[in-house]
């Protein structure tokens, strides 16, 4: 059985994107500090890679960052942090630095007095309470959600046999359209339900699931009850009135009265009591979820534009989030009504922000690192599907410049959907249910025109980011992100050295020591192509006792190109490699008789190498020779006189000093 320094488990409302992208964080984030961790994730299809008892009892710490329940009670004495998904994604740094400190809670099962012990002090505190609705709100939306798209889409396909096909008494019918429409309303139907009962569980765990199930069947009341606002309400008032019943049985033994609490007093007395005040309830809120659907409908016809800014703003403000999921939640009441309309707006609002990014790595490639530009090649595809959480690493990196772009997008590509009066039968799936949309070329160029919106003012705002830090954009990003994602440690400068300022403006040395001598040096060198100055490197690691296999290096060059292009701008290059034959480090100069063409990013071809050869033992040192000279190459002056020195002398002189 493997041992890991530390666990975590996350999951959001979809299971679909949040959930992997925190794993994935949290992954990166332990390995960059040395430490093993294992994370179990709660997705659509379930819980992937459960954590075992033997894993528990063995690691350090436990990071909750989820938005839906998890069980808790297999985590009892343990030091953990309980955050949304978000936060796992956006910080999974500070929640190691924090579930390893010494100040961490530790948590301990409300049958040990639901109390958090401090390590050192032992005062006392509890899960945040904001935290706990907001986790139970998101477990019920979860598997609520699956139903809504199930029924949605089946629904839309019973329309493929017209409007009307489900109307025994109209000439369009069709009995598999009927069929198709009367098993994806019943998914539809079990909407409130779920959500009453998943919220209930996530509060007060089986029997809480129990009375919220009877408690949503009392809101949907068929399709004319108080609908998903009262299903909220039922759920959370599902889950206190059995935490009541606990606490008001809790003089019962468990030993001899576990099994009648949990079969009879629970569900019996929960849901009379919660069904009663549901009952009692469900008039009035019934008016005030009409009184809501009816204003927001009232919005399509009368004032597009106000409703595209206010379901814009929703969609774009968290990326999938409650605020988002609020939109999408009204989207699906309305879409259960038969109102296709507004849910048009809410998908153009939720596909708009990840096609933005794609724009935007598009127009200013160079102001985003070649991570942030895969990423952004992706999210055309996850944009395409209806799956917003794609924005959320461009959102995070500035997320008071960014957040309001995407607003702006996704507002737009609403408002233009209302006014063309686009009708959406499905409650997800993007671009995939075209063929449902009354007018869906129309819609596609909507989104796309949001999308452009946001995608040249995140183009922008990047390019000014990188140019306030005073960076070229491009250079110093994509060599580091390309090799690592670790942090530099200042170094104080010595007599003999080279000043170097960071992206963060903080001073550096820059000194080559025994890595350059002037036998790595070479001027008028002949090449032809890219992979003939490789192989001259190769050649000359060989010839200067640096390695004994050119071959291998020259493969390992090629390698290493494929992965992303060496080439910078001002015909500079700096390839590199890393192999096992190589056993000293070492930095090589070459001028070149005349430039080759090799991929830069200003697209001039290249007559000047930087190269560095590393022993496959030694993976840290030089990271910091290959940033350092990747930012001394954003400072025009010292680019000028690498260009001017022509001499073995010059040139060595230029890196030693």
């Amino acid at each position: 059985m493997a041992k890991y320094d530390l666990i975590a488990a996350t999951g959001c409302a979809t299971g679909i994107a949040h959930t992997y992208m925190a794993q994935e964080a949290l992954e990166q984030a332990a390995d960059k500090r040395g430490l093993t961790i294992k994370v179990e994730t709660h997705g659509q299809t379930g819980v992937d890679d459960p954590l075992t008892k033997e894993e528990i009892d063995e690691a350090k710490g436990v990071i909750i960052a989820s938005d839906i329940n998890v069980d808790m009670d297999r985590f009892a004495g343990k030091p953990f942090v309980n955050v949304p998904v978000a936060a796992g994604i956006r910080e999974p740094d500070k929640l190691i630095q924090d579930v390893l400190s010494n100040d961490a809670p530790v948590f301990m099962p409300k049958s040990e007095a639901n109390k958090v012990e401090h390590r050192e002090d032992n005062e006392t505190s509890s899960v945040g309470i904001g935290n706990k609705i907001y986790t139970s709100l998101m477990n019920g939306v979860s598997h609520m959600l699956p139903l809504v798209v199930a029924g949605g889409v089946l629904i839309a396909i019973s329309f493929f046999w017209g409007i009307y096909s489900a109307d025994p008494n109209n000439a369009q019918y069709n009995s598999f359209a009927a069929m198709l429409n009367a098993v994806g309303s019943a998914a539809m139907g079990l909407m409130v339900p779920v959500l009453a009962a998943y919220i209930g569980e996530a509060v007060a765990k089986r029997s809480g699931l129990i009375v919220g199930m009877a408690v949503g069947v009392i809101a949907y009341n068929g399709g004319n009850g108080s609908g998903f606002l009262g299903a909220i309400v039922g759920g959370y008032m599902a889950g206190l009135v059995i935490l009541l019943l606990q606490k008001l049985f809790a003089f019962l033994p468990d030993r001899e009265f576990r099994g009648l609490k949990a079969i009879f007093l629970y569900p019996v007395l929960g849901v009379f009591i919660a069904g009663s005040i549901m009952y009692l309830i469900n008039t009035p809120m019934q008016a005030i979820n009409v009184g809501l659907m009816d204003w927001l409908k009232g919005l399509e016809s009368s004032s597009p534009i106000i409703l595209g800014i206010i379901v814009g703003v929703m969609c774009a403000a968290d990326f999938g989030g409650p605020i988002n999921k609020a939109a999408y939640l009204t989207g699906t009441a309305l879409l259960a009504q038969g109102n296709y309309f507004f849910m048009a707006g809410v998908s153009a609002g939720c596909i708009a922000p990840p096609l933005a990014t794609t724009i935007a790595v598009l127009i200013n490639p160079k102001a985003y690192n070649r991570d942030e530009r895969s990423a952004g090649y992706v999210n055309a595809l996850l944009g395409s599907t209806h799956i917003t959480e794609g924005a959320i690493p461009f959102a995070a990196k500035n997320p008071l410049m960014n957040i309001p772009a995407f607003m702006v997008g996704s507002a737009i590509a609403a408002i233009l959907t209302y006014m063309a009066r686009i009708q959406v039968p499905a409650p997800h799936g993007g671009f995939i249910v075209l063929l449902l949309v009354n007018k869906p070329l129309i819609w596609v160029g909507c989104i796309l025109i949001g999308a452009a919106a946001s995608g040249v003012l995140l183009a922008l705002i990047a390019g000014r980011q990188a140019k306030k830090r005073g960076v070229k954009p491009g250079v110093v990003e994509e060599i580091v992100s390309m090799e690592t994602s670790q942090s530099e440690t200042d170094v104080v400068p010595t007599e003999g050295t080279t000043q170097v300022v960071s992206s963060d403006d903080s001073t550096q040395a820059f000194d080559p020591g025994d890595i350059l001598n002037k036998k790595f040096i070479e001027v008028d060198v002949a090449a032809n192509t890219r992979d003939d100055v490789l192989r001259h490197l190769a050649d000359m690691a060989v010839r200067n006792g640096l390695a004994t296999d050119e071959d291998a290096i020259f493969n390992k060059y090629i390698v290493r190109e494929k992965e992303g292009s060496t080439g910078m701008e001002h015909g500079i290059a700096i390839p590199h490699a890393q192999e096992t034959t190589i056993h000293q480090s070492a930095m090589l100069i070459l001028k070149l008789a005349r430039p080759v063409d090799w991929e830069t990013f200003d697209g001039k071809p290249v007559n000047a190498i930087i190269s560095f050869l590393i022993p496959e033992q030694d993976s840290g040192s030089h990271l910091k020779y290959l940033s350092n000279t990747a930012k001394l190459l954003t400072h025009e002056d010292f680019v000028e006189s690498f260009q001017e020195a022509n001499t073995v002398d010059d040139l060595y002189q230029l890196f030693k000093h």
